[in-house]
């Protein structure tokens, strides 16, 4: 969940969601949070509870049919 991706160092400069006792982390790790249904940023998508999963495995789907993608287009730095 989002707690493994700040411990990972993965959320600093991505928009994620998640439950909002998790806020504080995200942006501390230099994410930003935002309280929405599902959001993807750079392929990486998050949603904030067990009732959002419809919207979740939908967006998991698209983005796998999309295939890989480009980081470097996105403006991600490696």
């Amino acid at each position: 969940g989002p707690w493994t991706l700040v411990e990972a160092d993965l959320v600093k400069g991505r928009t994620i969601t998640s439950f909002p006792s998790i806020r504080t982390d995200i942006e501390n790790a230099g994410g930003t949070w935002v309280d929405e249904e599902v959001v993807c940023d750079q392929g990486l998508v998050s949603s904030r509870n067990p009732d959002d999963l419809p919207a979740f495995c939908a967006k998991i789907v698209e983005e796998f049919a999309e295939g890989r993608h480009d980081v470097a287009a996105a403006g991600a730095t490696a």
